[in-house]
């Protein structure tokens, strides 16, 4: 059962996690990271997103966020 939508904020602090369906991996190898990585990286530039931290681990992830302060 998914968790209920977060309330968002400028300057928030999030740990998200995301997980392979029955713990199925989600990288194949270290380009698939590279290349999720770069994407996430163009993004969190995009949203003005901090990244403090991260680890990707085959069948899932977890990322340390803060939220920008833009709007709009």
């Amino acid at each position: 059962m998914p968790r209920q939508s977060r309330i968002d904020a400028p300057g928030a602090l999030h740990h998200i996690i995301v997980r392979g369906i029955e713990w199925r991996k989600i990288f194949r190898d270290d380009d698939d990271r590279y290349d999720f990585i770069a994407r996430l990286g163009g993004i969190l530039e995009e949203t003005a997103t901090a990244c403090y931290g991260s680890a990707l681990i085959p069948n899932h992830f977890h990322l340390l966020l803060r939220t920008g302060n833009r709007t709009g």
